[in-house]
């Protein structure tokens, strides 16, 4: 059973009810991160619970944009637990018609590139331009503790105040290149809710980032000056996969560095393949510190739109994406089909031991199992 809340260790001794933070027992314990259920009764000193949204609670909450509602429907539709799967899937169904409307940019860089605070200045800018703004920023997820440190929200504190953004952390769960297994989804449900520009924030792995250029219309990759040689990289991974590249912190003593890896980058480009028909990827300067060159960026991005709209490129984006996300889910779920046969559940230990012994031939330890679907 699971264990009451109970407050941390590192509670001050003066705080009394007051001090938000409780543990619970977690995944493990039984608790699945959402209020239904035996997990549904009120936390003492808290109050009552927050009630159980049914689905038409949900449709009809973020339709109207109800930021806490929002919040809940992402947490259903994250949540791993087989019996939320059916009404996360039906809630999708009701929101899908009120989806696509809003531009979907990945932004990705190297670490220290200065992604969170570019995304402030940028969401700000889009805010006083009269957009609403969803970050839905990727934590990366520790593949010992499977915990994430989200701490995003932190780093983008002038933003997480303004009442047109949403910001919401998600762990990758370990999936390839730093994507929550849901964000496809999330962005659905954001932009139903409103929010004409979706901004998603990845780890920054490298050749992985493939799978945010499978989600978003427009890829920015943000670098900085003096990282090491510009052109490391170039004939393969992430540089081939931008529509654009951000040389970031070009301001004081890094300004003359950025102008001359702009250059050296915009050099480089004029020989790679594009990777959006029509369009020609170039590399700009820009210090999300000072706000300089932030505009401009948008303005290249709103640029792409219009000339990929023209051409039919966007439309076809979209349109290969929605096939590869059907393949995406046929494959995630055959797998899980696969590894919850009963005769699968039985067979793999054995035979992983003797793959692990050098007994079995991986290959033929493959087959062996998947001569089981036959059974």
């Amino acid at each position: 059973m699971p264990t009451s809340p109970r407050k941390p260790d590192w509670t001050p001794d003066d705080a009394g009810d007051a001090f938000a933070s409780r543990i619970v027992s977690g995944v493990a314990g039984g608790h699945d991160g959402l209020d239904t259920g035996q997990h549904a009764a009120a936390t003492p000193g808290r109050g009552p619970a927050r009630r159980p949204l049914s689905i038409d609670d949900y449709a009809a909450g973020v339709l109207a944009g109800d930021r806490a509602v929002l919040a809940r429907a992402i947490t259903l539709i994250e949540s791993n637990a087989p019996a939320h799967f059916e009404t996360a899937q039906e809630v999708l169904r009701r929101l899908l018609p009120h989806s696509g409307n809003a531009l979907r940019v990945g932004i990705t860089g190297v670490p220290g590139a200065g992604k969170s605070t570019l995304i402030e200045a940028l969401g700000l800018a889009l805010i006083a331009a009269g957009h609403r703004v969803a970050v839905l920023a990727i934590d990366p997820t520790s593949s010992l503790t499977r915990g994430s440190i989200l701490g995003d929200k932190t780093r983008m504190e002038g933003l997480s105040r303004a009442a047109e953004a949403f910001i919401r952390p998600s762990p990758t769960g370990g999936v390839l290149g730093g994507v929550a297994r849901k964000t496809r989804e999330t962005m659905l449900v954001c932009e139903a809710a409103g929010f004409d520009v979706i901004l998603v924030e990845t780890v920054g792995t490298g050749q992985s980032e493939v799978t945010v250029r499978s989600m978003v219309d427009f890829f920015l990759l943000v670098l900085i000056p003096g990282g090491g040689d510009e052109l490391q990289g170039i004939k393969k991974g992430v540089v081939e996969l931008a529509d654009a590249i951000a040389i970031n912190k070009a301001d004081g003593d890094n300004r003359i560095r950025a102008e001359a890896a702009r250059a050296e980058y915009n050099r480089a480009l004029h020989y790679l393949t594009p990777v959006t028909d029509g369009w020609h990827t170039r590399a700009y300067t820009c210090s999300a510190e000072t706000g300089e060159g932030v505009a401009n960026l948008w303005a290249v991005i709103e640029r792409f739109r219009e000339r990929t709209a023209e051409s039919g490129a966007f439309a076809a984006r979209r349109r290969a994406q929605a096939r590869e996300w059907l393949h995406t889910l046929l494959d995630e779920q055959l797998r899980a089909a696969f590894y919850d046969r009963p005769a699968v559940r039985a067979a793999l230990p054995a035979i992983e031991a003797g793959v692990m012994a050098g007994e079995l031939p991986a290959t033929a330890a493959a087959r062996q199992l998947l001569a089981l679907l036959d059974g």
